[in-house]
Order: C-alpha cells, then structure tokens, then sequence
C-alpha cells in the first residue's frame, strides 16, 4: 500500500485534488476529521480539540487503509495540525509531534497557493497563504520526506499530481 498525503495552506485544493485522485486510481481517499469535529464544536478549539483531531485523522486513515487498492491519498496530514496548532497557539502538543515523527508517506504533494481563495467558515487567513505555503515547504525539507509541489489551475493541477503518483507507482513497480 503506498500512501500520499496531500498537504499545504487553507483553500490550495487539497479535498479536490484528493477526490479527483482517488476517483483516477480507483481507489479511496481519506477526508479531513477536522472539518467534521470543528464543525461540531460549540465553542473555540483548543490545543486539547487538536489533539482529539490528530488523533481521530490517524484512526479515519486506518479505517480507509482496509478500502485502498494500491494507493491511499489523505485529504491531511499532521503536519496541518502542526503548523496550524503552532500559529494559533504558539506551541504543538507532544503528542502531534510524536506522532508526526512516525508519520509515513510515500509522497507528499504540497499544493501551491495559486488558486484562488474560497471563502469558508472554517478558514481564518486568506493573507497569510504564502506565508504557510513557506512553512510547509521548511518542514517538508526538514522531515527529509519525498515531495513536490503541485501548483496550476484545476485539470493541470491534477494532471501534474497524476504525473508525480505514476512516477511513483513505477517507482515501486505497480503501474
């Protein structure tokens, strides 16, 4: 099973982009807990809500593991709830950290901040994307992790992900 993570700033594509993916190689995708659980929410999140969400994502991702043919693609990762939980709070809860270090994708694509912006009740920072987008980039280096950037309109955004993923299925001898 090879998985991808599709990962980057707020309103970049990623819940398109994975849904397009995985109706390609027919297969499932992995949404993101966080729009469900925030959702619900009655109050602010907090640090402990971040916590409950990088938790509910790793058990979502286990839960679709069992539907993949090949390859999963996941909507998130816990790079998001890092970067997010470190600019709203000024710190990560340990257990994020934790388990973003045994984090393992085969690949992940960062998608650009060239879309435009999708107004959303659940997005706070539409002048902040390049911003983000550097964050993510700087961490995805850090990691030492395979990934590569994935930016242009809808249709050649994805035909540039499926480019990356072939590359990837025949790298690990699958396509």
């Amino acid at each position: 099973m090879l998985k991808v993570a599709i990962t980057g700033p707020e309103s970049t594509g990623k819940s398109t982009l994975s849904a397009s993916l995985a109706a390609h190689y027919n297969t499932v995708w992995v949404p993101e807990f966080a729009r469900t659980y925030v959702g619900n929410l009655q109050e602010p999140y907090t640090l402990t809500d971040l916590e409950a969400i990088a938790e509910g994502q790793l058990a979502l991702e286990q839960e679709y593991m069992g539907q993949a043919n090949k390859l999963l693609f996941s909507d998130t990762d816990l790079l998001v709830l890092k970067i997010w939980s470190e600019h709203a709070f000024s710190q990560c809860p340990s257990l994020i950290l934790e388990k973003l270090q045994r984090q393992e994708y085969n690949l992940y694509l960062l998608m650009g901040v060239d879309l435009p912006w999708e107004p959303d009740p659940q997005r706070e920072h539409p002048h902040l994307r390049e911003y983000f987008y550097d964050l993510y980039k700087k961490e995805l280096l850090a990691m030492q992790v395979p990934f590569v950037e994935v930016t242009g309109l809808h249709q050649a955004r994805l035909q540039k992900a499926i480019s990356h993923v072939n590359e990837l299925l025949q790298e690990h001898e699958l396509l």
